[in-house]
Order: structure tokens, then C-alpha cells, then sequence
């Protein structure tokens, strides 16, 4: 960034037209019609570019203003004023020479940009046009734009002289040959941000004063009007508009929505009135495919705008190549270029472009036609938007009202400029977001499913099989777009799992299926139509409650196993996405005195300073987002007034109210060039030094995003088990590692440890075929009733003869059935898993052969069912004793993602027995038998208590190469906001994984809401929901982090702790929240008020190693590993003390619980198998002790109701375990124990004391939920 200090509206502004004295020449004599003259050539007449003061002031003024340097060449221009000798610069010097040395934006170019001001040529006239605006973009060699809004403008000779009025005649008697003529000009703004309406309106306003006036007069008010521009900052992303007023209007600066989104100040819908929808989505095909496109007008300014409208629709995906909306007569020549790219061209050369030109895509405005020129080789074909996408955007866009005439139907007359203006203003800002919401869900519905073909961990699009999983007809249209550069940067921006616009939508929209689906990642099958439509489910009618409880867990209907994705799925095209209206506020900047001296910025920057103070002191602070700009833009005016260290402290409250918006590259830059002694005083200021080191902090830190992309390729090579298991991980097949390696023994069974690459593409293709298969099994309506919605056949036998007829076995991932054939296909059941008692291969005679049969005997039926599978029957038998012990697994430990797991192993069976094709195929198959294995080797009997308590498992690393670690658990209870979605009022449950990840379920359903969004990169250590909108988060990198409950996202945080944060506490007062304790492990303990997020107190323990608090009657109970400590909340000295004495324990202090009721203190000792009891009447008194059986260690307690429940660590043949302890306080003994972990139990939390959710170590990494009680 050459500009780290952002630019205001201008950055510079250009006086446009022909020389007095070159009009002069051309007229002198002449008797032709001034109509057959040639153009002029354009030139540069004046260049007004800041500072607009003297340099004196200027050095005053901008004392600290040296952040803003950019680049500037110098443009030294040779000017001609009649009979003036001494004229002032633009910077306000006396020069006495006729020349100006003035410096430029190395950016602009100077050179061609007079021809773009003119881009249909400079014509004298006889008579005066009216006023005429159009807009310009340019692009610099690192993508970066820059804007150019042109108002054109006429003035008569007179006297030797123009005016600008219109209305003057040539009366020079020397000159009286000379016909009356009007001299075109033009004022052209160039600014950084895309401000087409508003710089539109400003130089409107400007035309207006400049009627009365000469030229000499212009230029002063020229140069009057850019500095006032040049004052007005951009505001903030965000909520917050800027107002200011220039003659006769009000000005209107609007606000981009959040950070990653673009500037939108023009109406968005005039696409829409010049094409029909389905030209729009000819256009953006063309767009989307990168071909080489030309829009034509007979309106310059419409050039521009349309363009630009379908730049904007493409968000978040950008065009990367030349984007030139407008070219000058002299510059059509760039049509040749050999590049993609998207210009703009007058319809005068339609003809002479769709001539000279080759492959492009013609787009007439005008008209609506959209043609292409001469074709080199063969006809061009433009592909077709994937149909169900089309459908839903051609509905969308019929039902938007674009016209504001139907608007003003049945309102009255407005009598005043203003109120029509905010009118047609707040018309078209509805509209723009209507149409933006559009046009995005049109590239979600578009790139969906892109994800489901995407390898994070290798970053790997397999781009092979996203197309065949395509419909066919869409097929042309994905093989264009997959190629190109736009694509290619969308696709790092997924696998960089960047929460834009898009991954917003995607994510709002998910159905229930593709939720569940997040946790169940199974291979990838293909689904049929009929089967993917059956599986749509109604729209189910909620009970809108202003609290939602959480449900009972044995009412939800949990899916047996995945919910295949399929690009067949019907999408509901009768809900329009729509996002509510959110509230914008305009913020009045005052007003700017003139002549612009010293005094007057002076007296400006005050003026907005104190407007800024007095609305940050009215704002309650509940209103965050609103302070959060407040704070910028002060920030901002006091940089450019030199405060430097003011500017640094309001930037710091940020962190507080909006990080999103924290301008991270300009506090560095500020703090890199603060002056020696302001940094000394930095230093004395607690919070701007932590500040400060964050921020230099953060540029040590920074590392570079790997953002490369790689296609999927078979291997060439020989590979070892390493290499393979990434291969395998890349092609998407399966991503477990111990699946992966028991793939790898299967494969290599009978030869060395590695795998040749013959052996791995015909596994790989064997699989893709069985893929493509099941999109081609039909099954016949009368058989599909009786399967489950979520039910999908993953494999069919050949027809084979059975005790219940001919016909196929099929297999899903609940039940056997046979498809039987004959005049009328027909369903007969054979058994669900969960129903079979014994699973025999066998033999049965026929004549002389003894021919293979399967036999399955159910618990449901006396009759045993035969199949003569003959050749299939091995395999058979071992993917039905699999999926039978998978579903026993999953029934007993109440976690159905060991169904998952089978169906996972059963259809590596296949592909194995597919691929090897050989006598140890079967063999090598029943090295992927993990659970039948598991069975006959470690029969897992669930102790009953386990079984009646246990109700549930879900595993948040769904997907993930290794489980992870759960650190912390939290459950938010449900809460309905009439302006939120329904899904969002659900309970959730907060799960905390490794490197500050964090997954957020729906506890109504178990299913993935918010998939892995992160915190920081260290652990963390604790979650509290402080008030409803508000769940903080500690972090051992001293980091509290605030997530805004309603957007899901991360815009807050406190940074005063100095170590780890260890615990979160909120005093609720009156059962309202009123104030927050946070505790760090180095003794500090802060008392923060929720509201303004401002420190209440802060006070230090005399030990240190704090690790958790509790909060009853206004006493805080701090453990620390030497003691707990009692400190009043009201003094802050310490009451109370229970020192660790004991002297059969050599640990230190674990965690403790309060029971109150009972003046009882339970605790525990890190290593320690035991609970100790103090009464809290006499701490001197010995505890009382209570020990845990078969535990080796404590690791965490919560209290529900009047129970204890300790997680707990331990072994059992050699291997991890975890196991739960409830205790029942009134009888100081072990109730339940509770074997539900296969490592050590991390985190507890309560679920409204119905359930206790228990998460384990990186081992398992499961959650599993309990009935309390």
C-alpha cells in the first residue's frame, strides 16, 4: 500500500478542453460551418491536487502528516492567462512565472486520460449542449482501480475570452469573420473509491456556481470545490453513513457493508432495465468464461455503469483481466488485444469493431442484442448457466419492482427537492439489496458444491470428478469456467476457508441434510433424481417461543448413517433468500469555511472533532457497531491534525466495539514514525503500549498463506504408506488415517510395502465406477416408500436366486432388501442390521456342484434367508457381518458414526475385491473387517449403567484428518429474536478443539451449524455466554475474545490480561448480567462491565497459578495450585483461605466446586484419585475424602443439581480410558460410573441440568451426552 492513511474523495481533479488560443487559430478566418471543423485534441488546462493551502500552513497542519506520502511525479504544465502577469498557483503562491511545477499521483496518466474526458472527440459548436456527465475507471498493473467521474460542460467566446454561461457572442472587430462558437470542457474528479452517484451530485452542484462566472473565476472555484472533497474522508465499512452539503444538495457518501465487500453508489438494477434475465445470464457466462467482451452505447455514462453493475454482481469472485469501460475514438485498437478483457465502445463503431475484430462478444446497451464478430476458427459457443440455478434467478429477478414511477403511484406529490431525493434514495438502496442478495445467491447456486470436491488439508480440487457429478447440460458450461483465473482464485479462497460473502450464504442456506452431511463424511455416491427429490423435506412449522428449551434427546430421529450429496437435489425455488434491512445512520460533517487558510482546516478539523466527541459521549454503548465508526473517523481527524498518540487511543478502542474495521497497516505506520518523545509517553499509557507491541508484534508474526491450488493426479510412481495415505486423502476417497492404513495392508497383501501405480488406479477407478453406477440404479416407486428419506442403496448384487425369488440384494445403510425382478419390480424385505441374529456362508448342492450360498437369520423371522451369491458370496459375508457389527457398535455406544465407519469399510471391500481381481482379493478385502473384528477379538459390552444413561455421541472432528482434543464445552440455551432466522434461535453447544478452533452444533438436531472457526492459534482455556448476544472465550494467548452470537463471528476483544486466561464468570444480579470476572493464571483478576466492555477493577492475588474462580454472595473463590482464596468482591481483600496441607497429597490444587447450601467446598488434586470436602464453617477441621475406584487421575468436575460429576483418566489394557464419576453430594458417595470415553474425559458442561455433555482427549475426540439426574 503506497497510501497507507486512507484518501479522502478526491485525489485530484483536472480542468479539461482545448487552449484559448489553438480555438482561436482554428476559427481566424474561417466562413465554414463550424459543424464540418476537426475535433481539437484535448488537453490538461489546470491541475488542482492537495495540499490546497500554503506550504507554510501545510507544514503546520500535517506536522504529523507524513504517513500519507505517496508517490507523485512532477506535471509541469506551460498555462496561458490573457493580460495577467502574476497569477497564483493552485497551492495559493505568488509565482511570477508562467509555468507550475505541480506533482501528480504517479498513478494518473496525463497523457491519455484528456481523450477519455473526451472520448468522442472535442467539437467547437454553434451552439451550447447541455451538460453531460460520464464515468471512468483505471486499472494500474497490480489490479488496483481507481475512479474518474467527468463533468463536461460548454463556454462561449467572448471578447478574445470564454464564459461559461452560455449566453456571450464574439464581438472582437479584428475578429469578425469569426462565427459564434461554444467551447466544450470539462472538470474531471479522480478518486480512489468507486463514489459514482456522489461524485455525480458534487460536480452537478459544481456546474450549478460556475454558470455566473469567466474562466479566470472557474478555476477558483474549481480549486474550491477539490479542496472540499478533498477534506471529506471515506467512512468505515459498516453502518454509518456520511452527509454533507454542497449547494443546492445534499451529498451522500455511503459506506461499503463490512470489510470484504465493495463500494456500491450506483443503481444496481440498470442492467436489469436494459436486458432481459435471461440476456443478464448470457452476459455473465461471458463474464464468468473470461471471454473477450464489448459493451456499446450511445450513452457514454451508461458504458461505465453497467459494466461496473456486473463487476459488483460477480462479488466475491473478481475479473482479473483489462477492464477498460470506456475507450476514446483513438484507442479502439485495444479491442485487439490478444487477452481476455471487458471494454466499452460508442455504438458509432459497432460496425467497424464487429469488422475488424475477432472472437469477441458483442454487447449492444441500446438495445439488449448480444451478437460476436467474425470467429477465427469455428463457431463460438456461449454455454448455458446450470439450468436450476437459471430457474431460481429468472424467478428472483421477475419479482423485483424496478421502476420508482410504480413507486410513487400512491404517494403525494412531494414539494420539496430533499424529501424526494431521501425517498428515491431509500427506494434504491432496497433495490440494490435485493438485487445484490440475487445475483449472489445466483454464484452460490452456481459453486454450491464446489467444496464438496475440495482436500483442505492438501489443498486439492479434484476437478474431474466436480464435473462428472455435473448434469449434463451444465457440463459445457463448468468446463469453460473451471479454466480460468477467477475460478482459480475462488477456489483459494475456499480452501483458505475465508468466511466472504459467499461462504455467508452458503452457509445460511444449508438445508438440514448438508448440515448433518458435515458430520458424516462418508464417500462420496452419486444419488438419483427421484431419490434426492424424495429426500427434499417439507419446510417443517416451528413453534415460535421467545425461549427454546432444549429438546428431549430421545425424541430427535438421528440419521442411521450420511446423507449422500448429490448435484441432482431439488432446490427449493419458492423461498427467496432475503437479508433484513439493516439500520444505516448518516453522520453530518460540518461545514467547511472558505478561503481555505490555516485557520479555516484548523477550525474544520475541530468542528468534526467535537461532532464526533459528542455523538461517542449520546451513544449507548449497546450500540457498538455505530461507536465503532465514531472512533475511526476521530481517530482519522486527529491524525491529520497531528495527535498522534489521540488518534492511536481511539484506534485502540476499536478492538473493543469493531475489530473487523481496526486499520492494522496505519497504527503500525503511525507507530513507526511517532517522534521519541510521544513514544515515551506511549509507554507511561498501559493500554497504548499493549497496543503497541500487539501491532509490531503481529508484522513479526505475519506468515505467508499458502495459497496454491493442485488437480488432482493420479500417481506415477511407486508409493510407500506415507505417500499413499496423502494420495488416498487427495482423491477424497477417505480421509482417516487408520482406515487409510488398514486400505494400504488390503492392498499390499501377498508383496512388499508399497504400491505401484497400476494397483492404485485401478482401486481408484473401480471406486469412481461403483460412483457412476449409483447414479444409474432406478428404483421403481412402489419399492421407494418403503425406505427412509435418508436412505440411499450403496450397492446391488447381480440377480441372484433366493428362498423369497430372483432378484438383486441391495444394501443401504440401515437394511438388506431384495429388488425383485419380473413384470413389476417389487420390495421384499430381508432384514435390518440391528435385527440379525447370525450371518453363515455356506454351500448348497445342485446336481453335481456345490454352489456358494450367504444365509442370514433374523431375530424377527423363523425362515433363515438363502442367497446362491455364487462368486459374490464372500464378499457378501463380510459386508454384511461388518455392517452388522458396525450397527451393533453404533447401538450400544449410541454413536452413529459407526454406521458411518462401516458403510465406509464395506465399499473399500468392494473397490478392494474390484480392483485386485485375484485369489487373495477376498483375503486381502477382511483386512478392512475393522468392527466384526473387533467383536470376535474384544467383545465391547456397555455396562448398563453406561447404556441407560448414555444418549447420545457426535464427533466434532467429523472430517478432519485425526481427532482433536476437546477442550471446552459450553451450552448456550435458545433464544428467539424476531429479526433472526429460526435456526439461529436454537440451543447450541460450543466446542473448543486444538489451536483455538472452535465448532458450534445445533443442540435441537446435533448437527453442525458453524464449522470450525477460529480464535487465535493458542489454546483455549474457557467459554461463558455473558449475555445472549454475547459468548466471551479465553485464550492462553492472554486474549478474550467476543463472539456476536447473532453473526457467528469474532468483532470484539479485550487484550489487559498479561498470561494465560483461565476462567470467565458472570455476576447476574437480579438475574440480569451486570458485570464479568475474568482471571489469568499470573493472579490478575479483572472485573469488566458488559456493556461498555470498560475495566471495573483490577486487582492482583498475592499467589499467582490461578486457575478457576467461582462467584456466591459476593465472594470470589479463586483456586490457585498452593490454595483457594476468598476475596470480597466489594473490598477485593482476601477473607478466606484453604492452603494446601495435607500431608498424603504432594500435587497442587486441581479445581473445586461450591455447594453453598450445605457450606461445603469439594476439591481436587492434580495426579490425585481422591475428592476432599471442607466445610466452610471450619476450614481448619481435616476434609473429608472420597476415592474414586479405577481412577488414575482427576481432570475436571461440574456441578449438576446436587451431584457431582468427575471426569477422570485411566487405563485398561494398556490403552486409554475415560471414565465419569457422579457423586451425590448429601451422601458423599459414587452414584453412576460412567464408561462412555475411550480416552480421557477434557471438559464437562451442563445442558440446563437436564443432560451433561462430556468431551474426551485427542485419542477419540467425541462428545457424549448424558441424562442428569
Amino acid at each position: 500500500m503506497e497510501d497507507v492513511l486512507p484518501s479522502g474523495l478526491l485525489e485530484i481533479c483536472l480542468l479539461v478542453g482545448a487552449p484559448t488560443e489553438r480555438v482561436r487559430a482554428l476559427l481566424q478566418g474561417t466562413q465554414r460551418r463550424l459543424k464540418n471543423l476537426p475535433p481539437l485534441d484535448p488537453e490538461v488546462l489546470s491541475v488542482f491536487v492537495p495540499p490546497f493551502i500554503s506550504r507554510d500552513d501545510v507544514q503546520v497542519i500535517n506536522a504529523g502528516n507524513n504517513l500519507n506520502k505517496s508517490k507523485r511525479r512532477s506535471f509541469r504544465k506551460k498555462k496561458e492567462r490573457p493580460k495577467i502577469e502574476n497569477v497564483k498557483s493552485l497551492n495559493g503562491e505568488q509565482k511570477a512565472s508562467d509555468t507550475e511545477d505541480v506533482t501528480v499521483p504517479k498513478d494518473i496518466d496525463l497523457i491519455a486520460l484528456p481523450q477519455l474526458c473526451f472520448p468522442g472527440g472535442l467539437y467547437v459548436t454553434s451552439e451550447s449542449k447541455q451538460d453531460h456527465i460520464h464515468f471512468l475507471v483505471f486499472t494500474d498493473v497490480c489490479g488496483n482501480r481507481t475512479y474518474g467521474v467527468v463533468a463536461q460542460y460548454y463556454q462561449s467566446m467572448q471578447d478574445g475570452s470564454t464564459s461559461s454561461n452560455g449566453q456571450g457572442h464574439w464581438e472582437s472587430a479584428q475578429t469578425g469573420k469569426m462565427p459564434v462558437c461554444f467551447i466544450p470542457c470539462a472538470v474531471c474528479v479522480i478518486s480512489r473509491y468507486p463514489y459514482f452517484s456522489a461524485l455525480k451530485d458534487c460536480l452537478s452542484c459544481l456546474l450549478v456556481q460556475l454558470r455566473p462566472f469567466r474562466d479566470l473565476d472557474v478555476e477558483e472555484h474549481i480549486k474550491e470545490f477539490a479542496a472540499k472533497l478533498f477534506l471529506i474522508p471515506s467512512p468505515p465499512p459498516g453502518p454509518l453513513h456520511l452527509v454533507f452539503h454542497m449547494k443546492p444538495l445534499q451529498i451522500i457518501i455511503p459506506s461499503r457493508e463490512d470489510p470484504d465487500s465493495p463500494i456500491i453508489d450506483l443503481d444496481l438494477h440498470l442492467p436489469l432495465l436494459c436486458f432481459k434475465p435471461e440476456q443478464v445470464l448470457q452476459i455473465m457466462t461471458c463474464i464468468l468464461t473470461e471471454q473477450r467482451i464489448v459493451f456499446f452505447s450511445s450513452d457514454w455514462a451508461l458504458l461505465t455503469l453497467v459494466a461496473e453493475c456486473f463487476m459488483l454482481y460477480l462479488h466475491p469472485l473478481q475479473w482479473q483481466h483489462t477492464f477498460v469501460p470506456i475507450l476514446s475514438r483513438q484507442m479502439l485498437d485495444f479491442v485487439m488485444a490478444p487477452t481476455s478483457f471487458l471494454m466499452g465502445c460508442h455504438i458509432d463503431h459497432f460496425d467497424e469493431v464487429s469488422t475488424e475484430g475477432e472472437d469477441l462478444i458483442l454487447i449492444n446497451i441500446d438495445n439488449g442484442d448480444i451478437s460476436h464478430s467474425k470467429m477465427v476458427e469455428e463457431e463460438l459457443e456461449i454455454p448455458d448457466v446450470p439450468a436450476q440455478a437459471a430457474e431460481i434467478f429468472i424467478k428472483r429477478v421477475e419479482g423485483l419492482q424496478l421502476h420508482f414511477d410504480l413507486e410513487l403511484c400512491h404517494l403525494r406529490a412531494s414539494t420539496d427537492l430533499g424529501e424526494l431525493q431521501t425517498h428515491r434514495r431509500a427506494w434504491q438502496q432496497k433495490l440494490n439489496m435485493d438485487v445484490q442478495q440475487t445475483m449472489l445467491q445466483l454464484i452460490v447456486n452456481i459453486f454450491r458444491e464446489v467444496k464438496d470436491h475440495l482436500n483442505y488439508e492438501h489443498r486439492v480440487f479434484n476437478s474431474e470428478e466436480f464435473l462428472k457429478t455435473r448434469a449434463i447440460g451444465d457440463q459445457p458450461f463448468y468446463k469453460k469456467v473451471l479454466e480460468t483465473y477467477m475460478f482459480h482464485s475462488f477456489l483459494k479462497a475456499r480452501l483458505n476457508r475465508k468466511m466472504d460473502a459467499f461462504a455467508r450464504l452458503d452457509l445460511s442456506t444449508q438445508s438440514d441434510e448438508d448440515r448433518l452431511d458435515l458430520m458424516f463424511a462418508t464417500p462420496r455416491r452419486l444419488t438419483i433424481e427421484k431419490m434426492a427429490s424424495k429426500r427434499i423435506s417439507a419446510e417443517r412449522k416451528a413453534n415460535r417461543r421467545m425461549v427454546i428449551s432444549m429438546p428431549n434427546l430421545q425424541d430427535i430421529k438421528l440419521p442411521e448413517g450420511p446423507i449422500r450429496n448429490s448435484s441432482l437435489r431439488k432446490v427449493e425455488t419458492d423461498v427467496a433468500v432475503r437479508t433484513p434491512s439493516k439500520s444505516i445512520t448518516t453522520f453530518k460533517i460540518p461545514e467547511i469555511r472558505f478561503p481555505l487558510m490555516f485557520q479555516c482546516v484548523h477550525s474544520y478539523y475541530t468542528d468534526f472533532f467535537n461532532h464526533l466527541s459528542k455523538a461517542i459521549s449520546t451513544l449507548p454503548p449497546e450500540n457498538s457497531a455505530l461507536l465503532a465508526r465514531y472512533f475511526y473517523l476521530r481517530g482519522l481527524v486527529s491524525l491529520m491534525q497531528g495527535k498522534l498518540l489521540n488518534a492511536l487511543s481511539d484506534f485502540q478502542n476499536l478492538e473493543k466495539t469493531d475489530l473487523r474495521i481496526f486499520p492494522t497497516d496505519l497504527v503500525r505506520k503511525i507507530v513507526e514514525t511517532l517522534p521519541r518523545s510521544e513514544r515515551l509517553q506511549a509507554d507511561r499509557k498501559p493500554e497504548l503500549k499493549r497496543l503497541i507491541s500487539r501491532v509490531m508484534e503481529k508484522q513479526r508474526e505475519v506468515l505467508k498463506i499458502d495459497d496454491h491450488v493442485k488437480n488432482f493426479e493420479l500417481p506415477k510412481t511407486h508409493m510407500q504408506l506415507d505417500d499413499f495415505v496423502k494420495r488416498i486423502q487427495e482423491s477424497g476417497i477417505v480421509r482417516d488415517i487408520d482406515t487409510i492404513h488398514r486400505l494400504f495392508d488390503a492392498l499390499t497383501v501377498g508383496q512388499q510395502k508399497q504400491i505401484d501405480p497400476e494397483t492404485f488406479r485401478d482401486f481408484y477407478n473401480y471406486w469412481k465406477e461403483t460412483e457412476a453406477e449409483a447414479q444409474e440404479v432406478n428404483l421403481p416407486p412402489a419399492v421407494i416408500e418403503h425406505l427412509d428419506k435418508n436412505e440411499c442403496v450403496y450397492k446391488l448384487s447381480c440377480s441372484v436366486k433366493t428362498n423369497y425369488g430372483v432378484g438383486k440384494i441391495a444394501l443401504t445403510q440401515k437394511r438388506l432388501f431384495l429388488l425383485t425382478e419380473g413384470g413389476r419390480p417389487g420390495y421384499v424385505p430381508i432384514a435390518s442390521f440391528r435385527d440379525i441374529e447370525d450371518v453363515k456362508s455356506t454351500t448348497v448342492a445342485f446336481l453335481l456342484l456345490r454352489i456358494p450360498t450367504l444365509r442370514i437369520k433374523t431375530l424377527s423371522k423363523k425362515e433363515v434367508f438363502e442367497a446362491n451369491l455364487k462368486t459374490e458370496c464372500d464378499l457378501w459375508y463380510l459386508i454384511v457381518k461388518e455392517m452388522w457389527a458396525g450397527k451393533k457398535m453404533a447401538y450400544d455406544h449410541k454413536d452413529p458414526q459407526y454406521i458411518q465407519q462401516a458403510l465406509t469399510n464395506v465399499l473399500l471391500m468392494d473397490a478392494v475385491v474390484g480392483a485386485l481381481q485375484s485369489s487373495k482379493s477376498i483375503y486381502a478385502a477382511s483386512k478392512l473387517s475393522y468392527f466384526d473384528r473387533m467383536k470376535n477379538e474384544v467383545p465391547m459390552m456397555v455396562p448398563k449403567t453406561t447404556s441407560e444413561t448414555l444418549k447420545h455421541k457426535i464427533n466434532p472432528s467429523a472430517g478432519e484428518t485425526f481427532p482433536q482434543a476437546i477442550d471446552v464445552l459450553l451450552y448456550t440455551p435458545g433464544h428467539l429474536d424476531p429479526s433472526e432466522r429460526l435456526d439461529n434461535a436454537h440451543p447450541k453447544l460450543w466446542c473448543a478443539l486444538s489451536e483455538g478452533k472452535v465448532v458450534v452444533f445445533d443442540a435441537s438436531t446435533w448437527s453442525i451449524q458453524q464449522h470450525c472457526f477460529k480464535m487465535g492459534r493458542s489454546k483455549l482455556t474457557c467459554m461463558v455466554m455473558v449475555e445472549q448476544s454475547q459468548v466471551w472465550i479465553g485464550s492462553q494467548d492472554s486474549i478474550i475474545y467476543i463472539i456476536n452470537t447473532h453473526s457467528m463471528s469474532c468483532n470484539k476483544q479485550l487484550n489487559d490480561h498479561r498470561s494465560d486466561v483461565t476462567d470467565i464468570i458472570v455476576d447476574k444480579k437480579n438475574g440480569t448480567p451486570s458485570e464479568a470476572y475474568s482471571s489469568s493464571l499470573d493472579g490478575m483478576v479483572i472485573a469488566w462491565n458488559i456493556s461498555t466492555l470498560k475495566v471495573n477493577h483490577a486487582f492482583q492475588l498475592p499467589c499467582q497459578n490461578l486457575t478457576s474462580m467461582k462467584l456466591h454472595n459476593d465472594q470470589l473463590w479463586c483456586c490457585t495450585r498452593s490454595c483457594i482464596l476468598v476475596v470480597s468482591t466489594h473490598e477485593f481483600q482476601p477473607q478466606m483461605k484453604i492452603e494446601h496441607h495435607l500431608k498424603d497429597v504432594c500435587s497442587s490444587f486441581l479445581g473445586f466446586q461450591l455447594f453453598p447450601e450445605r457450606d461445603e467446598v469439594w476439591a481436587s488434586y492434580s495426579g490425585s484419585s481422591d475428592l476432599y470436602i471442607w466445610s466452610t464453617k471450619d476450614l481448619s477441621n481435616t476434609p473429608q475424602k472420597i476415592h474414586l475406584q479405577d481412577c488414575s487421575e482427576i481432570t475436571c468436575m461440574i456441578r449438576v443439581k446436587n451431584q457431582l460429576w468427575v471426569g477422570s483418566s485411566g487405563r485398561l489394557q494398556g490403552k486409554s480410558k475415560g471414565k465419569i464419576y457422579v457423586v451425590s453430594a448429601e451422601r458423599k458417595s459414587v452414584e453412576k460410573e460412567l464408561v462412555g470415553h475411550a480416552d480421557a474425559v477434557k471438559a464437562l458442561c451442563s445442558a440446563e441440568d437436564r443432560y451433561v455433555l462430556s468431551g474426551s482427549g485427542k485419542e477419540e475426540g467425541k462428545i457424549a451426552i448424558w441424562k442428569a439426574g
